[in-house]
């Protein structure tokens, strides 16, 4: 795991090498184990590295007898076997992301698809005086860029592209309406306007300083629901988990998990438990002293049962106010998840003796474990209701401005996945997968986690496991008013303690009871910001924060959120390690 950056000039001069160094700078979290520069005509390409695979030879740049180079930020999960394949290939290092350069001379830009694993890679080929960008299917690694009259520049992080005075950070009002309503942001234009994401399994060419070619490699397999039997299905689940979780341990240094008891990561511990001889070191958040639903209880108890190493973790009220606005500043591509905040202290605790974390981010949206999904098959004089049909601040009477506009990035995948011949269910999978997925879940992994110099895998989002959940018939998928429920059975064969039948409560974060504690010092001081003041009445701010509810003390977090995200993200003001009460009332 690590951190790229680079620029390809428009005319024939070499980048500037300052600029390069201030990206490589800004990038130095994601790879504090050492920095590489490549330099060849109109093309600059800089690599930090977190050191994972091949401790000893794996430095970036790789280089390839044609003169190809190559810098990623990632883990290609296959790295062995295609290195069995490329048999006739003098290899010079050991690195997992070399396979790939490879593939490249004889594959061409279709190189991506031989690839498992998360990456964002760039490769400049001189002799075809061509850069080449590409990014994993499920997005899992990030990947940006903008284009000038000048130059095209791409960076793993948005915030080193600001850094480098390649670009002025200023606020796209759709992409705001999306975050404030949705918690993130949707399709390739981000939040900043004039930086683009590549999307998921894009590969880009890159020739003069222009994108010349757009190339998509789908993460979800094509075509509607397939014809399987429980006991087949059952099996291909088994082998695909299996070797997933077995792949995604490949490592030089050690591993532990996040582990949530949920049925999701209790999957992968119980896999994990088998595959290693020593026991998994396992990380649990909860917040002490506070009325949501502590998950340390069962996570506890099944950790005792495979025998792991079990660390809990507490989030307090005064981790909220002391490390919110360190958080927010790090979410340079916003998500107002409010899971960012267990997630970070996680990351901090487990940076201390570990480089990399297992999670089971992706179960709910490859299996159909969401409520949201159980309410959309239902017609609508029953309660059902189309996906993500009301906004945040839907009827609070907050915002200056009541338009709809933020869902049509929604109306447009569901206007697509109608057309692919899917069923209602697999429509809806798809559509959080395109956005929710990528751009909230995975952003908030990434960013929380490279803060802290630590890589973080997805096992459910690999290609075999989505081959054998996404086309499951939808009544392997939901039973019973219950979603997951192939995995469900699967985890009960495996470790009926876990009782996986069971309903669990939803994960909460207790950011609307901290926030009413201190409510109507805290409305002053967010309705006082100037960002705030631009898009909602700060009457009706400060009132929002004085109200206990459920929607209203949600609402309260995404504004706060958002004050402390662009006073450090368009603002620039740095936090210097103060409270959410310094920061905001400095």
């Amino acid at each position: 795991m690590c951190g790229i950056a680079g620029i390809m000039m428009r005319n024939s001069q070499s980048p500037d090498e300052a600029t390069l160094d201030l990206l490589a700078h800004a990038l130095s979290h994601r790879g504090p184990d050492g920095d590489g520069k490549h330099i060849s005509g109109p093309v600059g390409l800089v690599h930090t590295r977190l050191a994972i695979i091949d401790l000893e030879t794996g430095d970036q740049p790789l280089y390839e007898p044609g003169g190809a180079a190559l810098v990623g930020n990632g883990e290609i999960y296959n790295y062995i076997e295609l290195r069995d394949a490329l048999s006739d290939v003098k290899f010079e290092t050991h690195s997992d992301c070399e396979p790939p350069l490879h593939l490249y001379r004889r594959r061409g830009v279709e190189f991506a698809t031989h690839l498992r694993g998360m990456y964002g890679l760039a490769i400049h080929d001189p002799a075809a005086n061509r850069l080449i960008l590409a990014r994993d299917p499920f997005g899992i690694k990030p990947l940006y860029y903008i284009e000038t009259d000048d130059y095209l520049a791409f960076a793993s992080e948005a915030q080193a592209l600001v850094k480098a005075g390649l670009c002025t950070p200023q606020v796209a009002s759709k992409r705001r309406d999306e975050l404030l309503q949705l918690q993130f942001t949707c399709g390739a234009q981000t939040i900043y306007g004039d930086i683009q994401r590549v999307l998921p399994g894009e590969t880009l060419v890159v020739q003069g300083g222009r994108i010349v070619e757009r190339h998509r490699q789908h993460a979800l397999p094509a075509g509607g629901v397939e014809k399987i039997d429980a006991d087949s299905a059952m099996k291909r689940l088994d082998h695909a988990l299996r070797d997933s979780v077995s792949v995604h341990q490949r490592s030089d240094v050690p591993y532990g998990l996040f582990f949530s008891g949920g049925i999701d990561s209790t999957a992968v511990l119980a896999i994990m438990a088998e595959l290693n001889e020593k026991p998994v070191t396992a990380f649990t958040a909860g917040f002490s002293g506070t009325e949501v639903h502590d998950e340390r209880v069962h996570a506890r108890k099944l950790a005792k049962l495979v025998k792991a190493d079990f660390h809990e973790v507490d989030f307090s009220e005064d981790d909220f106010w002391n490390t919110l606005p360190g958080i927010a500043a790090a979410m340079d591509d916003p998500a107002a998840d409010y899971a960012v905040l267990p997630t970070w202290k996680l990351a901090q605790e487990a940076a201390q003796d570990f480089k990399v974390i297992l999670c089971g981010e992706g179960g709910d949206e490859l299996f159909a474990g969401y409520g949201r999904y159980r309410s959309m098959l239902r017609p609508w004089w029953m309660g059902g209701r189309t996906i993500r049909h009301r906004g945040t601040f839907d009827g609070l009477n907050v915002l200056r401005e009541d338009s709809q506009s933020w869902r049509d990035s929604i109306t447009g995948h569901e206007a697509l996945s109608d057309l692919q011949g899917r069923s209602k269910l697999q429509a809806v999978q798809a559509i959080d997968c395109e956005d929710w997925l990528t751009n909230d879940l995975l952003i908030k992994l990434d960013r929380c986690l490279m803060a802290h110099g630590l890589e973080g895998r997805t096992p459910f989002l690999d290609p075999e496991v989505a081959k054998a959940a996404f086309r499951l018939p939808d009544n392997l998928k939901i039973q019973k008013r219950l979603g997951k429920w192939l995995l469900r059975q699967w985890l009960n064969d495996v470790m009926p303690e876990a009782e996986p039948f069971t309903k669990k409560r939803g994960f909460t974060v207790p950011v609307g009871e901290w926030i009413s504690t201190k409510g109507a010092k805290l409305g002053d001081l967010v309705a006082s910001q100037e960002s705030i003041a631009e898009i909602a009445d700060p009457d009706r701010v400060r009132a929002l924060f004085k109200t206990a509810g459920k929607r209203e003390g949600f609402a309260s977090w995404t504004l706060l959120f958002y004050a402390l995200w662009h006073r450090a993200n368009i603002q620039g003001l740095g936090h210097n390690g103060g409270s959410v009460f310094d920061v905001l009332g400095g």
